[in-house]
């Protein structure tokens, strides 16, 4: 089978190969045919006659729809790479126009992104109204060289050898309190005093940077009477700002909080750096390139405000 797809490449009929990756990704000849808008019967017999060619059965039917079979899902992934392609080419060859616009997949952790980055797409918006923005926020790496995003904000060093990379800015965790918690509790004064407050964090298994992990981790002593976890620095944020306790959060998060105060400020997390990448084949992106100008310009701004406080 693997031999015939391969010479298949040599007198493949792309309408076949177009409808059957669309029938293979609905799931049923109808919703593909709602798609493509053609007749049940045209999907059928592309389907069929794409089969006949291969001398293999690809889809399994039953009355719920269609399966793949092994031969299906062979010829699956290899138009799904040849889709991912064509979408790039296409990227690529929009992006030697002078506008910018189109779509640009983003990817960054929930905290970043929603903390961070959302709040400042407005100026994005107002330099390149025609550009669509998809935020992907995952604690996940994505896999940029198989275009799952374009572009990703990493909050550490990227392991994938083959991106461009700029760094961004560095980052800590510290210890917050809200003003009407410390009214009511007292400051802690110590990491003893710090102890006996109930502590707020991100678990220490949960997806996250490791000098943050490492950080986090250490605050949790047998001695210490109640946790808080959950995996949302928002979430974090607001127990905080309830006076729930004293909360773990990287100074990014807090900026603009008045009435949270830095407990302890010579405890803190190692720094690390959050880092702008993607892939090498993007390098000339339109799109890339502005989202980077935008990025940079931010992270001065907000680097600014930070060195006058």
């Amino acid at each position: 089978m693997q031999q015939k797809l391969v010479g298949l490449g040599r007198y493949m009929d792309w309408d076949k190969l177009r409808v059957f990756h669309a029938v293979a990704d609905a799931g049923s000849l109808t919703h593909a045919g709602d798609q493509l808008h053609l007749s049940q019967s045209a999907i059928s017999r592309q389907i069929r006659g794409l089969e006949e060619q291969l001398s293999a059965t690809l889809f399994h039917r039953h009355a719920r729809g269609l399966l793949l079979t092994e031969q299906g899902e062979l010829l699956y992934h290899a138009t799904h790479e040849m889709s991912q392609r064509l979408k790039q080419a296409a990227a690529r060859i929009k992006d030697s126009k002078d506008e910018v616009f189109g779509d640009l997949r983003v990817t960054t952790t929930a905290g970043f992104g929603t903390s961070w980055l959302a709040p400042r797409l407005s100026a994005l918006f107002q330099q390149h109204p025609d550009l669509s923005v998809n935020l992907i926020l995952t604690e996940s790496t994505l896999d940029l060289s198989m275009r799952e995003a374009d572009v990703a904000i990493r909050l550490g060093e990227p392991t994938q050898a083959d991106l461009v990379r700029r760094p961004l800015m560095p980052i800590r965790m510290r210890l917050y309190g809200s003003k009407d918690y410390i009214e009511e509790w007292g400051e802690p004064e110590s990491a003893a005093d710090l102890v006996k407050r109930r502590f707020i964090s991100f678990s220490p298994d949960a997806p996250q940077p490791e000098a943050s992990r490492v950080w986090v981790a250490s605050k949790f002593t047998s001695e210490r009477y109640s946790h808080l976890t959950m995996n949302s620095y928002f979430g974090i944020l607001n127990a905080a700002l309830a006076g729930l306790g004293i909360a773990a959060l990287p100074d990014y998060v807090t900026r603009g909080y008045p009435e949270l105060i830095n407990v302890l400020p010579d405890d803190t997390s190692p720094s690390f750096t959050a880092f702008f990448c993607y892939p090498p084949e993007l390098r000339r992106s339109r799109r890339v390139l502005a989202f980077r100008d935008f990025l940079l310009a931010e992270v001065e701004a907000f680097n600014k405000v930070g060195d006058g406080q």
